[in-house]
């Protein structure tokens, strides 16, 4: 087979990784409206995921967290995200980068994406872009109040959202 100069696979990968960076930063910028909620599947055991031993040890591999009601201080960078949420009242800190994503679905609209994470370890420590946040706006403002997110984490079927939907569902045949 030829060698792929133009890597169409991480384009792509890249490419949807900006649909979920901008949706996220619009949620930032101006909370979810109407019915939207998001569900985002992970890799809990990606060397860059921040979050507490209890939530890595009762999800080894996957995890979903849904935003919807109750979280806080969503803030977006070029190559990870952070979040609070609440499991059990207790308030934790997330960091999530973009590369452990491995789907993204608001259920709501019935869109949904499935990502490829990088599969070498080079892929997995080095980030498209440097990290930083994207622009002063992209941050929610601490002085502002904090919008909700869902209390709950979750897994679904071999750790993917139950919503997700396929692109070939929306191709015309």
């Amino acid at each position: 087979m030829a060698k792929d100069f133009f890597q169409y696979d991480r384009m792509v990968a890249e490419a949807l990784c900006d649909v979920v960076r901008k949706v996220l930063k619009r949620t930032a910028q101006h909370g979810l409206r109407g019915n939207h909620h998001l569900y985002l599947t992970f890799k809990t055991g990606h060397p860059e995921v921040v979050l507490p031993d209890y939530l890595r040890s009762q999800f080894p591999n996957d995890m979903t967290i849904v935003l919807q009601h109750e979280f806080w201080g969503l803030t977006i960078y070029s190559d990870h995200f952070e979040v609070t949420l609440s499991f059990n009242d207790i308030h934790e800190r997330m960091h999530i980068p973009f590369a452990a994503l491995t789907s993204f679905a608001d259920p709501s609209v019935q869109f949904g994406l499935q990502l490829q994470p990088p599969t070498n370890a080079q892929d997995l420590k080095a980030p498209a872009k440097p990290a930083a946040p994207e622009a002063p706006d992209a941050i929610a403002d601490a002085g502002k109040t904090p919008m909700p997110a869902q209390r709950e984490a979750e897994t679904h079927g071999g750790g993917k959202p139950d919503k997700i939907v396929s692109l070939d569902a929306f191709r015309k045949k």
